[in-house]
């Protein structure tokens, strides 16, 4: 714990020498990623040393007189700290180069002060011990990401997107803040503990509360509306570390106090499992629908949190009815799934932002053939599609394993149990299937293919760092799927501190994982095996290679490539009861017809509510009053001596 506090200061120097040293643009960049760095080395040297005698160490100091600052570290706590420490550094090694071509130095310095002060936020959530302590640390985390989604703030998209993120996050932290007082209330302590006593009925309004402050850090259905906005519009390494590490605090915040609540009802763990599997439907579906590449990868976010409340859903039902096997696959598949998207939409976030760097493009359909011209970044980012549609063998599939096998270990249940945990196995499998689709499409259309850009400013391959980075990112993603044991068995000991499972069923999880690694090898030295074959049945015969019939067309040309528009129609207008599609196409009405354009747009029905339901009616009541705003300063004083007068006779 000492060293985990020792830390700190390291990352905040990390954030200030920036800002000190923003003249000179390479000596800032190289103190931020060093000391951040440093800092994020010495927090895994402190995991490995609490993994080494995993016992809960405490800190905590008065703050102001009056309030106590308190911090715990335990396995759960552990487990979410991981990502924090281990992608940080590889952001920021991809961020040394990403920004150069950034014309604002100090505002360049700015972004990575409050990259620091958001790495450090993240870590006070995961160690607080007291509410003081969390709504502070959760406070900055929020302001901290709002700030760098506004990098790039002269530009209208970047304020709505910054603005509309700032309301969702305030409301929900006003969400959290009412639970901790109707906490205080009930018990008149701050503390933690102390949670676990507080009648049934106050437990359920502080489950609610909780379910939808975290739910909308964590861009749970339908309170997901900024994710998509908020990711198209920052930098894409801030993208890959909000997406990949901070919407992950909203997990921890669900799992945390669903524990310190002590109450498995059904009803937690079904509304949970619910929220979860329409979430992950919906989000790759959305995701089908778009053409924006960061917006995609942003409802992909959304997809792989609702897989992992799937599997934590299916933990609490477990715990619920008894069955303790179930119970811990389930939340063990949850935290490492957390663990697994963190590497592989890190990855494709910043392949992403490889790609935006190279040509100014993010639409779908102005891009294609990239993987000739950035290898790199085009292997690596296929590496990416492969874990995040959960295929062997790589890490995607490791973690949504375990959480088949929760769900499978729920069909012994009876009742609607069991209905819930086939309901899960279905939704699995149906997300599982599009996320494929939906990669083939991406990849097909952006890495394949005849270039369809010709106003980009291509300029080969990403930077030596930035290649580095996602280099490293996708052999880690290779590594958990073909050696899954260890990071099994790191999963399961991130329950070990938590009371119902003081006694894991360590031989089980152990030889499921062992049965994993093997398949994952064969399932590799298979696909060796067979790529042997061609060539040795290939290798002293003839092989003549032809260009794909082109329609009549002379030469390749993209126009007769799939978009993704005709790639996805099927698979959106099967799910149309559940998107909004909105097309324009005026038709053919010639027998000569001139050009014409055919426009297809996949609505997001909770961004439709939320605008129908809240905004159009509030826009419409602040209209009525807009006399108000006259101009007149001597009428704005009498305002303001009229409302102290009625505070003073009220208060």
């Amino acid at each position: 714990m000492d060293i985990l506090l020792l830390t700190l200061p390291v990352l905040l120097a990390s954030g200030l020498a920036p800002l000190l040293t923003a003249r000179w643009f390479r000596c800032c960049k190289a103190l931020h990623t060093t000391l951040l760095s440093a800092g994020c080395l010495g927090g895994l040297y402190s995991l490995f040393t609490f993994w080494q005698h995993p016992a809960t160490a405490t800190f905590s100091c008065s703050w102001l007189h009056t309030f106590t600052l308190s911090f715990a570290l335990d396995s759960l706590g552990a487990v979410f700290l991981l990502p924090v420490f281990l992608l940080v550094p590889v952001i920021s090694l991809y961020g040394y180069h990403y920004l150069d071509q950034a014309t604002h130095f100090r505002r360049t310095a700015l972004s990575h002060f409050f990259f620091s002060l958001l790495t450090i936020a993240m870590i006070l959530v995961t160690l607080a011990d007291n509410m003081v302590t969390f709504a502070l640390a959760w406070e900055l985390m929020s302001l901290s990401s709002f700030a760098l989604v506004m990098h790039d703030w002269e530009k209208e998209q970047t304020q709505s997107a910054g603005y509309l993120y700032l309301l969702f996050t305030q409301t929900g932290a006003l969400c959290i803040f009412a639970a901790f007082g109707l906490v205080f209330q009930a018990t008149g302590s701050l503390a933690f503990a102390q949670m676990s006593s507080i009648p049934p009925g106050i437990k359920l309004a502080v489950f609610c509360l909780t379910l939808a402050g975290f739910g909308s850090k964590a861009g749970l259905f339908p309170l997901h509306v900024w994710l998509p906005h908020a990711h198209p519009a920052a930098p894409s390494h801030v993208s890959a570390l909000m997406s990949g590490v901070m919407i992950k605090m909203g997990i921890y915040g669900l799992v945390r106090f669903y524990f310190l609540l002590d109450s498995p009802t059904p009803i937690f763990a079904r509304t949970i499992l619910v929220l979860g599997m329409i979430s992950g439907l919906l989000g790759v579906v959305y995701a089908l629908g778009k053409h924006d590449l960061k917006r995609l990868l942003a409802y992909h976010s959304i997809e792989n949190i609702g897989i992992i409340l799937i599997g934590c859903g299916l933990g609490m039902l477990g715990l619920a009815s008894g069955n303790r096997i179930m119970a811990a696959f389930g939340f063990a598949g949850g935290i490492l799934h957390v663990l697994n998207h963190a590497l592989f939409k890190s990855l494709l976030f910043l392949g992403a932002g490889s790609i935006l760097q190279a040509t100014g493009l993010r639409h779908l359909d102005q891009l294609g053939g990239l993987m000739r011209t950035m290898p790199v970044t085009g292997r690596t980012f296929l590496t990416g599609a492969v874990a995040i549609s959960g295929l062997p063998p790589l890490n995607g599939f490791i973690s949504e394993f375990l959480i088949y096998y929760a769900a499978f270990q729920g069909l012994v249940l009876g009742g609607t149990d069991f209905l819930f945990s086939m309901a899960a196995i279905i939704s699995l499998a149906l997300i599982g299937g599009l996320a494929a689709g939906c990669f083939t499409k991406v990849v097909g259309i952006v890495l394949l293919g005849e270039p369809r850009h010709t106003h980009g400013r291509e300029q080969g391959d990403a930077a030596l760092s930035m290649r580095a980075a996602m280099v490293f990112l996708a052999l880690v993603c290779v590594l958990i799927g073909l050696w899954p044991e260890p990071f099994v068995r790191f999963a399961f000991a991130g329950l070990a501190s938590l009371k119902p499972f003081t006694a894991i069923p360590g031989e089980v999880s152990g030889t499921i994982a062992h049965h994993l690694a093997v398949a994952g090898r064969l399932f590799l030295g298979l696909l060796i095996v067979l790529m042997g074959c061609r060539w040795l049945l290939y290798r002293n015969k003839p092989v003549s290679q032809s260009g794909t019939w082109g329609c009549g067309f002379t030469q390749a040309t993209s126009r007769i490539q799939y978009t993704g528009t005709s790639y996805a129609r099927s698979l959106v207008e099967f799910h149309r009861p559940l998107v909004r599609v909105r097309t324009t196409y005026p038709g053919l009405g010639k027998i000569f017809p001139g050009s014409v354009a055919y426009v297809s747009k996949v609505e997001d029905v909770a961004e439709l509510g939320l605008h129908c339901l809240l905004i159009r009616p509030l826009l419409k009541g602040v209209e009525k009053l807009r006399w108000i705003q006259h101009g007149h300063i001597q009428l704005y004083i009498g305002y303001i001596v009229l409302t102290i007068a009625v505070l003073l006779l009220v208060v």
